[in-house]
């Protein structure tokens, strides 16, 4: 299998394409392949059970496993390799996490972490839920989310450790009690409209690509998402 080429950022318009820049390999995903022609036997996948997170994603070809361990490991058995990571920012319902299923589609690597800005909502003051109730909040603004929760996260995922990730309630603007459980990664795909507003977040980032869509289509994606998925109502 050969290996994918370097990606040193990508704007993505309409359909979703990426192109090499350069025959530099640095900051590519070529270093979280294992090496061609070692003579050894393929490695089986390692996946851990996990209550808290069920399987990242089911394709025709594969499931993607949010919990397991990475098999490259150095003599002392810690990870030789910190993880990529890939931000994909871009408007709301402008097709971010569709694009985030066919990168991993096309990495074949089964160790990815998908890790959504969404999740990542700042607690609101009692003033900020009496506007969020009358829709007066901003939530499109980069106040409205704790980059301090996200860049920590971000660290230890990258560090290949676990961590906790709030689960945010739409319908009540709010973080409910419980915590999901994810998994350090070869891979990690972290995807927001604010993505890439912060200077330390995008440090972290080895790879940027925005999604840009029509104005008018994310409009109606929206409506339809935020009515059927979130308990918002058309006003």
């Amino acid at each position: 299998m050969s290996s994918p080429p370097a990606y040193p950022g990508i704007r993505i318009s309409g359909c979703w394409a990426l192109g090499p820049e350069g025959s530099s390999n640095a900051g590519s995903l070529d270093r979280l392949l294992p090496p061609v022609g070692t003579g050894r036997s393929p490695r089986k996948r390692t996946t851990s059970q996990c209550k808290s997170e069920p399987p990242l994603l089911r394709t025709s070809k594969r499931t993607i496993y949010t919990a397991g361990r990475p098999p490259w490991y150095n003599e002392h058995g810690t990870q030789s390799k910190e993880a990529f990571a890939i931000g994909l920012g871009g408007g709301s319902a402008s097709g971010k996490t569709t694009v985030a299923r066919m990168i991993i589609e096309a990495l074949d690597v089964p160790w990815v972490v998908l890790l959504s800005m969404d999740s990542f909502y700042k607690v609101l003051t009692q003033q900020q839920q009496e506007q969020a109730a009358c829709n007066n909040f901003n939530f499109d603004h980069p106040d409205a989310f704790d980059f301090d929760l996200i860049i920590s996260t971000l660290k230890k995922l990258k560090q290949g450790r676990s961590v906790q990730v709030p689960i945010y309630d739409f319908t009540t603007h709010s973080r409910k009690k419980e915590w999901k459980t994810l998994y350090g990664a070869n891979v990690i795909i972290f995807e927001g409209i604010m993505a890439f507003a912060d200077k330390t977040l995008l440090e972290l980032l080895d790879m940027k690509i925005f999604v840009d869509t029509d104005s008018d289509i994310r409009l109606v994606r929206r409506l339809r998402r935020d009515i059927s998925e979130r308990g918002r109502d058309i006003e």
